[in-house]
């Protein structure tokens, strides 16, 4: 019996082998699809479902607590890795209505079709009691869809935040116990699904943080018991400055954009700036996503296929341009054979981000002395930078 809090049970299901989320987003550690049975003096509550393909799983952990009936299904959020049980949840609770806000009443009636009439439609702020135990709703919209809400449970201080401060993490135990691999997985997990917001979540921040929290209960990954472990990191991703880190992402067919990339490897480091180097041939997404929460400066390098990018570097811009990270610099480094607009379609790609575009560095062939001393430059305006950033 997973228990968090008296008469408060994680009852969802784990995910030991998904290796791929939304056909785009790497599991490496695979995941979970937490689900929480409350049970008051006189309603019982489930906070969200579980995926589909996880539903008799949850039937089953339901079971095994003796629950016959069920007053209130607690939606956070329509996406179908936490609502798509519900079809079947109602049929098993015929009694059972589902709780959410309008926004994703609206989103359940499109994914799922759902009868209108098992809803109970609630505002921001407003509470339900289940007898001894109290929920609060706090809408919180864009983490990470617009209908996104979290569920406070007042007397136990337990806050279900649904996707806000996941990770995407298989594992046997119920609460954090190596902080270390959670936080990494959270920051891979907040890269990946939540920075294009960041925006956003500075206010969600400021709703929650306001409240007594004694847990904090998400949809995937384990419970924290110390809330400020999250708590903190999330504040540090969304405000902190960016750090003197560069990013370079590369790919190469000849070698005339590896001995670039190689080169200013060299210099940057010689410049005592921090590089993280990818080549996309290779590298997992997830990782490139980690690296841009806090780098302030992203380097993409390119050699030039028929008279563009390459496909992996237009795929990483784009997803560049999309997670929309806070660097402060980005710039374009490549080779070609004869001609080509690399770097014009790649700055057009990145053209999303509120970031300065340094000089290009673009070499015809083997690379020239004239061409080192350019990447020279280009490390030197990087190093300046990041000192002024530090200055700040």
């Amino acid at each position: 019996m997973r228990q968090l809090k008296p008469n408060v049970f994680e009852v969802g299901a784990i995910d030991w082998d998904r290796r791929l989320f939304d056909e785009l987003i790497p599991l490496p550690d695979g995941t979970t699809y937490n689900a929480y049975l409350i049970r008051g003096s006189e309603k019982t509550a489930l906070i969200d479902t579980v995926d589909p393909s996880k539903t008799e799983t949850l039937l089953g952990h339901l079971a095994a607590h003796g629950v016959d009936h069920l007053d209130y299904i607690i939606s956070n959020h329509a996406e179908q890795d936490h609502s798509g049980s519900i079809p079947v949840m109602l049929e098993s609770y015929p009694d059972a209505r589902v709780v959410t806000n309008a926004k994703c009443k609206a989103m359940l009636l499109d994914h799922l079709h759902l009868d209108e009439d098992r809803f109970l439609v609630i505002e921001d702020g407003q509470t339900l009691s289940l007898g001894d135990k109290t929920l609060r709703f706090l809408i919180t919209p864009w983490v990470h869809w617009p209908e996104t809400m979290c569920t406070f449970l007042e007397e136990d201080g337990v806050l279900f935040s649904c996707d806000f401060f996941g990770s995407h993490l298989a594992g046997s135990e119920l609460f954090v116990s190596d902080e270390g691999r959670v936080i990494k997985d959270a920051k891979r997990y907040y890269a990946e699904i939540m920075m294009p917001f960041r925006t956003a979540i500075v206010g969600n921040l400021k709703k929650v943080d306001g409240l007594e929290i004694s847990m904090i209960a998400p949809s995937h990954g384990p419970v924290y018991d110390r809330p400020r472990l999250i708590l903190d990191a999330y504040q540090s991703w969304v405000s902190a400055p960016p750090v003197n880190k560069a990013v370079l992402a590369y790919v190469s067919m000849h070698d005339s954009t590896r001995a670039m990339v190689e080169y200013l490897t060299e210099a940057l480091i010689e410049r005592d700036v921090v590089v993280e180097r990818f080549d996309l041939t290779h590298g997992d997404i997830g990782e490139l996503a980690m690296s841009l929460v806090d780098a302030a400066t992203v380097i993409l390098a390119s050699p030039t296929v028929l008279v563009g990018p390459h496909p992996l570097a237009a795929y990483a811009a784009t997803l560049v341009n999309v997670l929309r990270p806070k660097a402060r610099w980005i710039g374009v480094v490549g080779s070609y054979g004869w001609a080509g607009k690399m770097v014009e379609q790649l700055q057009q790609i990145l053209s999303g981000l509120k970031a300065e575009v340094l000089d290009p560095v673009v070499v015809k062939g083997l690379l020239r002395e004239d061409d080192y001393q350019a990447l020279d430059a280009m490390a030197d305006t990087i190093a300046q930078k990041h000192k002024e950033l530090k200055a700040d």
